[in-house]
């Protein structure tokens, strides 16, 4: 029988090391450390593109109470780099469940430890800042881990897309995925055949989650999802009804092929955008982002409508943000705010049809307050 239970240090780009064991066998794994609050949903987050290149310490203390299943999934795999947390429940008890998580993390070789001090990792990352760090079974001298740490990457400048989205279209159709069997630049308006009297939206995957495209589908679009470098003249050949922005990973400064398309589009067909699609769109307009602190990961965000006046209560995932006073303009206007540290959360356009959110309507996991976007959409392109 293999012994999974293995001892393992983690250690920050700043020093700062906590003892803790693996439930997945001996490993390493590196990234950028973050932490996230949502008391469910842990196979939703490990499977969420956007968490590419981090390692997510949950600050629930217990998982795998509930195991996993194949309908729960936000992508085609796990994409965190690892996954740390307190207690990890290995007989799960729940109807649904297909399985446990261990076997789960174990099948794609990423990392999984418990017995992590996990309410202290996640004061020192509020304190300090997320920042790189690294995991090991087979070298837990803190000096030497640490030096490691400091060797990766940093996320700054750093193009994460290229390592999620997807390099070839394809179409969200009952709640799967079905090949086109063409390149993206090949296709033509002939792609959408029988519209059966749907709006028809192209989708830019910059690393999008299953549940948006379930969320557009239910709205009752026809949806095309393209790679994240497909270009302008492509899209207009294409010529959907609407063009919708994915989230996604990382900085989006670096991924420039993007933000360029968006402007050439601007004024084509309508647009909405959530996460970073929020923020290439706010880049494509001239604004600016910069990284936050330690982001926004969990899903019990407050954030108001400045529209209503109303408060949501959101899911969210995202280590950058839009500066709201670059978007200081007299034709873009924000339309919701952050409550806990007044960031952009929301914009939208005074003579053109697009508008964008920071945060994820679709939840999965989390509230669903915000859902109503999705047919806001729909408005949008009818109004259009």
């Amino acid at each position: 029988m293999k012994e999974y239970n293995k001892k393992a240090l983690l250690a920050l780009e700043d020093g700062r090391t906590f003892a803790c064991r693996s439930f997945t066998g001996e490993g390493e794994a590196f990234g950028e450390i973050v932490f996230n609050t949502s008391m469910t949903g842990y196979q939703e987050v490990i499977t969420d593109p956007s968490y590419s290149g981090q390692m997510v310490t949950m600050t629930y203390p217990l998982i795998g109470n509930y195991g996993v299943n194949h309908e729960d999934i936000e992508s085609a795999g796990i994409k965190v780099s690892a996954f740390i947390i307190k207690e990890y429940q290995d007989i799960p008890s729940n109807f649904r469940s297909e399985g446990n998580l261990r076997d789960y993390l174990l099948n794609e070789n990423v990392l999984g430890v418990e017995d992590v001090d996990t309410r202290a990792v996640t004061r020192h990352i509020r304190d300090t800042g997320a920042m790189r760090a690294y995991i090991s079974t087979f070298d837990t001298d803190p000096s030497s881990l640490v030096k490691k740490a400091k060797n990766i990457p940093s996320m700054v400048g750093l193009d994460l897309v290229k390592r999620v989205a997807t390099d070839k279209p394809y179409f969200w159709s009952e709640g799967k995925v079905l090949p086109c069997g063409q390149k993206a630049e090949k296709l033509d308006n002939s792609v959408w055949g029988n519209k059966d009297g749907k709006y028809c939206v192209l989708a830019f995957d910059f690393g999008i989650k299953y549940s948006i495209l379930r969320c557009l589908e239910d709205a009752g679009f026809k949806i095309l999802v393209v790679p994240a470098s497909t270009e302008a003249a492509v899209v207009k050949a294409i010529s959907p009804d609407g063009i919708f922005l994915s989230n996604g990973p990382g900085d989006p400064e670096p991924v420039t092929y993007a933000i360029d398309t968006i402007r050439s589009l601007l004024e084509y067909k309508p647009i909405f955008g959530i996460c970073l699609g929020h923020q290439l769109l706010g880049l494509a307009l001239g604004g600016k982002t910069h990284k936050l602190k330690f982001g926004h990961r969990g899903a019990n965000q407050p954030v108001k409508n400045l529209l209503t006046g109303k408060v949501e209560i959101t899911s969210q995932n995202h280590g950058f943000v839009v500066d709201i006073e670059s978007l200081n303009s007299n034709d873009v206007e924000p339309t919701h705010i952050n409550l806990n540290d007044n960031t952009l959360e929301g914009f939208r356009h005074k003579k053109l049809p697009l508008y964008a959110v920071q945060y994820h309507p679709e939840a999965s996991p989390g509230p669903h307050d915000s859902r109503y976007l999705f047919n806001e959409f729909t408005k949008l392109i009818k109004n259009a």
